[in-house]
């Protein structure tokens, strides 16, 4: 597919809630694979955000007004533009980031699951509930779910669409009204949503994104929003929940993660190392839940590893909008940096690469090879840390208990991936993992689209859920009403205070109290 014009990307920016009276600083967003100019987006600022956010209050007391019934349709349109636009969103996300375009489709499902999941079950999860009252007969207490008002979302690069979008359609469908802010190399991919929001017939002023620096627009959002919903480091989200904590506003974020693979005896070695490529180096290995480390026990471990390596150089490493490349590249100068540094600095310590390990500028700017180390150890910069690129480092292990002590001997907790001799054992195996979501026979994917079951991380990974009831209940208040009938608790004329009292204290231990609906 070719690269869309200027034009689109002239278009697309036209988006950005950003006041086009002012004059703004242009910012020019170049494609990753030739480091050519795509477009220029305008740098926005604290008062742009201020802005948005006043349109974004007035617009939600109106989208709140309607029923979660009413808001699911609109968000059911905007799936069907995803689906009759997805060779579209993926040019963007690909030109945008520069990863293979089967990893940019991952971005597209995952927005179709979430519009679909939540479009779905937001109106029973959203409909209001009745509890028991303190003394029933006298008492009917219902459980409303109150939108938060304007949730504000810092969306990372790697997945520009689905960690900007995905997390805005529950809070969408809550009631609320949402402010974007997209990192400032992939506005586009947010951008373009917005327009598809706006042809499935939602309000324009309910979803907008401003473009810009995060020290401004980030700060900004963070100032003025009811809720945040963050993805990206660990270091960043703990700044970011004490901005929230003395604001008293609610905090969600998926964070770091430096993701374990166990590989046990009797595992199918061959279905496991292909599979083990995804895991380890979709999107150049830029990506919260991908594999950096893999325990293999040892009676399979050479070959394991064997077949592994042969699986890793037989990707096709390249840059191109079609499907005939399993890897792209990396996003910027840092990232490719950041690699670079890591296998020098284990290489220098005494680790062996077993494929890979090189730049690729004759592929384009920032390619870097998928590269696979052995004896690595905690003295070096990838033993403990999040690379966040084309790295991965295999650990021969004496048992499964090994595996399991090993994979959980870190801060962080966020994803994991189990292949064992039988889907019983890699479950027995799973739930001994502290990790919020793990695969077994799998790497990553599958528990990312399981949009039903709660998403996120343990330890320094995360704080709160996407997906899931969770995913769209956290963007609510549970706000509670209590009616009283026929008597309240003041004693009636005719009854003593005591005689009263006591009469209380026996109704209430009379009582059985029943879960409400």
């Amino acid at each position: 597919m070719p690269v869309p014009a200027a034009a689109v990307f002239e278009r697309l920016g036209s988006f950005a809630a950003v006041d086009t009276d002012q004059d703004h600083t242009g910012r020019a967003i170049t494609e990753v694979f030739t480091g050519e100019t795509l477009g220029t987006v305008p740098v926005g600022t604290a008062a742009d955000v201020g802005a948005a956010m006043a349109k974004a209050r007035a617009a939600q007391v109106e989208w709140a007004a309607r029923t979660p019934k009413q808001r699911a349709e609109v968000l059911e349109r905007y799936r069907a533009l995803v689906v009759e636009n997805r060779e579209f969103l993926m040019d963007i996300v690909q030109a945008e980031t520069g990863k293979a375009r089967w990893a940019a489709q991952e971005e597209i499902m995952g927005l179709m699951f979430a519009a679909r999941y939540f479009s779905r079950v937001a109106p029973q999860l959203l409909a209001p509930r009745s509890v028991p009252g303190a003394f029933p007969v006298l008492n009917r207490a219902s459980v409303r779910a109150v939108p938060k008002g304007v949730v504000g979302v810092i969306a990372p690069w790697n997945y520009p669409m689905l960690l900007s979008v995905g997390d805005s359609i529950p809070a969408l469908l809550a009631g609320n009204a949402v402010v974007v802010k997209p990192d400032s190399q992939t506005p586009y991919s947010s951008l373009a949503n917005a327009e598809l929001f706006v042809r499935a017939g939602l309000p324009r002023d309910l979803f907008a994104v401003v473009t810009g620096p995060g020290t401004v627009v980030g700060t900004a959002i963070v100032e003025n929003c009811d809720y945040l919903m963050f993805t990206g480091s660990s270091a960043t989200g703990r700044t970011l929940a004490e901005q929230c904590g003395r604001r008293l506003i609610g905090f969600s974020a998926e964070l770091g993660g430096k993701n374990p693979m166990i590989v046990t005896r009797g595992a199918d070695l061959d279905k496991a190392a292909k599979a083990a490529v995804r895991a380890c180096f979709s999107n150049a290995g830029q990506l919260c839940i991908s594999i950096e480390r893999m325990y293999v026990e040892r009676a399979v471990a050479e070959e394991f590893t064997q077949k592994f390596v042969a699986a890793v150089k037989a990707a096709e490493l390249g840059a191109s909008y079609d499907y005939s490349s399993d890897i792209g590249s990396l996003i910027s100068e840092s990232q490719l940096e950041t690699v670079t540094k890591h296998v020098a600095d284990a290489v220098s310590k005494g680790a062996k690469v077993l494929a890979g390990g090189n730049a690729r500028p004759d592929l384009g700017p920032l390619f870097y090879e998928p590269t696979v180390l052995a004896d690595v150890t905690d003295a070096m910069e990838c033993g403990r840390n999040e690379t966040f690129g084309p790295l991965v480092s295999i650990y021969p292990v004496d048992s499964v208990q090994e595996a399991i002590t090993r994979a959980n001997d870190t801060e962080y907790g966020l994803n994991a991936s189990v292949w064992a001799a039988s889907k019983a054992e890699g479950e027995r195996i799973a739930e001994q993992l502290h990790a919020g979501t793990v695969n077994v026979d799998e790497g990553y994917a599958p528990a990312w689209g399981t949009t039903g079951a709660p998403m996120g991380g343990m330890g320094i990974s995360g704080v709160g859920r996407r997906h899931g009831p969770d995913g769209l209940l956290k963007f609510t208040e549970p706000q509670s009403i209590v009616v009283t009938r026929i008597l309240n608790l003041d004693a009636p004329a005719f009854i003593p205070q005591d005689k009263w009292q006591g009469l209380l204290m026996t109704l209430a231990r009379s009582f059985r109290f029943l879960p409400g609906r």
